[in-house]
């Protein structure tokens, strides 16, 4: 599978749902929390986005908790 990043943020629930449903399902990932570096907010703003949590699976980025569009993608790869 493709480098798996999530951005996300200290308190932020939906981020902790991101990072739960991808160790249930075994995937890797590298977590970028956008309130401790400065370049990783930078890198969600340069996406056009505006909020976390967003993973990045290969070409494919994924706003917030979207279950549905986590399977089609995972299924993908």
């Amino acid at each position: 599978m493709d480098n798996v990043i999530v951005y996300t943020s200290t308190n932020c629930p939906h981020c902790r749902q991101v990072k739960s449903y991808l160790g249930d399902k075994g995937v890797a990932y590298e977590e970028r929390n956008i309130e401790q570096n400065d370049d990783f907010a930078q890198q969600v703003w340069d996406m056009g986005l505006r909020a976390v949590p967003v993973t990045v699976i290969g070409e494919h980025k994924i706003v917030g908790m979207n279950k549905t569009k986590f399977e089609k993608v995972l299924a993908a790869e």
